[in-house]
């Protein structure tokens, strides 16, 4: 036996001999009545022209010294393909309503500089533009989800960008396509009609929206075998009045889904959200809280698609989701820079387990964002990367990607309360992968109390529990470049004693296992 196996076995004792003294939390799960299946764009991600997002963070340039595959980072795109990466949204974010495609195309050393007034107000090469996305997706074999501009844009723009991605034949547009480099169409899988409309992309009401949806969706147009879902701007926040709109207005031509977007801030204020580092238990368990708030949006709003799409023809997308706290000291507010810690990735599981419950209507989301931006899975500082523990999240929740749900039942779960905060200490996700096998997740949201989970299985056998435990020696522990493996999966198993098996969790913990029997 290696140390470290003999060290997390004698972890696991510890905890079985803690339970002894408290009540174990029961979960039922049902093999037998298989549920919607979890699409594999659940686990989306978002790159945005904001801060080192994209530049710096992932883009250095085929000429630079940073090994790089015609400009894109090895490391960095290495670690997001090792992640398995779904789905990329780009440009934007509120970037995308000033984004104008043809100003992103051409040899790059022509292409004009202009202001991102959005984010820190600092110059905009465009030097990755429309083929650069494309490598990058195609690199990480991600699907591709490209927002085109409402706000400063038209239809023409958006149409004519459609063309230039998709166009076979020998129009113009793609024949300039095919001179910039790219002979075949590019694969556009997922296209939005503007972002944030409410906000950042007009200020539209709802009503005036949908009529500006009306007018462009009209001209969308590509080939039959290369047509993207086409997602319209929806709400934010608590909102629902905008899936009210959309969903009653009979769009007719090129409506598959609405955007969402929702964040969290430990204060729950836009102005001081709070630390993203060195806080206190209060604000662990108020941001984690949150997630409760953005649970009951999402049934809220699925309720009034269910009310008015009753064939599920409109998928909610909740493209833009995750922790935001005040700017990192020192940097540019603009940039969106913060520290990533266990709490986050203790946010995104609790995320996870909520998109799974609503499996047949939630398709796809993005966190924001993928590197060096808000809830990162990557930090960079010029040729270091470090991953962050919501990457190391979404690595344990891979095997979720296009399976199917199961029932998971839990009961005598204590609440988890402090400071007039409450949620449920264990939150528990079941499916079967792809690969056929029983997985399941499980997570402790108690920063100092271990819970133990005694399993009950219907329809298969499970005596042995193998995957990997996440947790931390502190709520806001985090990877460092000096320290970049403080917040790292580790193994876990559990064997069923006397016909029963029990998994213990360490407080602040999140665990994923293959179920065996």
């Amino acid at each position: 036996m290696t140390l470290k196996k003999k060290a997390f076995t004698l972890a696991v004792g510890a905890l079985l001999a803690w339970s002894a003294h408290a009540a174990d939390v029961q979960l039922s799960i049902d093999a037998g009545k298989p549920g919607p299946v979890i699409h594999r764009n659940v686990y989306g991600q978002f790159a945005e022209h904001l801060g080192t997002g994209i530049y710096e963070g992932m883009w250095v340039g085929p000429d630079s010294k940073v090994p790089n595959v015609r400009g894109w980072r090895k490391d960095v795109v290495g670690a997001l393909k090792a992640l398995k990466v779904p789905l990329v949204r780009w440009p934007g974010g509120c970037f995308a309503d000033e984004y104008h495609w043809r100003e992103g195309i051409g040899p790059r050393n022509q292409r004009p500089v202009k202001v991102n007034t959005h984010w820190g107000g600092v110059a905009e090469n465009n030097a990755v533009g429309t083929h650069e996305f494309f490598d990058l997706v195609e690199q990480l074999g991600a699907e591709a989800y490209v927002n085109g501009n409402l706000g400063t844009g038209s239809a023409q723009e958006m149409a004519e960008w459609l063309e230039y991605m998709t166009a076979e034949g020998n129009s113009t547009l793609a024949q300039l396509r095919r001179k910039n480099g790219r002979d075949k169409p590019f694969r556009v899988h997922y296209f939005a009609v503007g972002n944030e409309a409410w906000g950042c992309g007009g200020n539209m009401t709802p009503e005036y929206y949908v009529n500006q949806y009306r007018q462009v969706a009209t001209f969308l147009k590509t080939p039959d075998n290369n047509r993207p879902k086409f997602i319209a701007s929806g709400g934010n926040a608590n909102d629902t009045r905008w899936t009210e709109v959309l969903s009653t207005q009979n769009i007719k031509f090129n409506f598959d889904a609405i955007g969402h977007h929702y964040y969290v801030f430990p204060s729950g204020k836009w102005e001081g959200k709070g630390s993203a580092a060195g806080f206190k238990e209060d604000e662990w368990i108020s941001l984690l809280s949150y997630t409760q708030d953005f649970e009951k949006t999402v049934a809220a709003n699925i309720a009034i698609l269910d009310k008015n799409d009753p064939q599920k023809r409109i998928g909610l997308y909740l493209d833009e989701w995750g922790s935001w706290y005040d700017p990192e000291p020192g940097t540019n507010p603009g940039f969106l820079v913060q520290r990533n810690t266990l709490r986050d990735a203790v946010l995104a599981a609790l995320h996870f387990h909520m998109f799974h419950a609503h499996a047949d209507r939630v398709h796809m989301t993005n966190i924001a964002q993928m590197v060096n931006v808000l809830q990162a899975m990557i930090h960079t500082d010029k040729t270091r990367m470090v991953l962050t523990p919501t990457y190391h999240a979404f690595a344990l929740y891979t095997p979720f990607q296009d399976a199917t749900t199961l029932p998971a039942t839990l009961s005598g779960n204590p609440e988890y309360a402090l400071a007039g905060k409450s949620l449920p200490a264990v939150s528990a996700s079941a499916a079967r992968g792809k690969d056929g096998k029983l997985y399941l997740a499980l997570i402790n949201v108690n920063p100092r109390e271990a819970q133990t989970v005694k399993l009950a299985v219907q329809g298969a056998a499970a005596r042995r529990a193998v995957g990997q435990v996440l947790s931390g020696e502190a709520m806001d522990s985090e990877n460092t470049f000096a320290k970049p493996e403080a917040v790292k999966p580790k193994p876990y198993e559990a064997q069923a004693r006397d016909g029963a098996l029990s998994l213990p969790l360490p407080p602040k913990s999140i665990v994923v296992v293959a179920l065996e029997g």
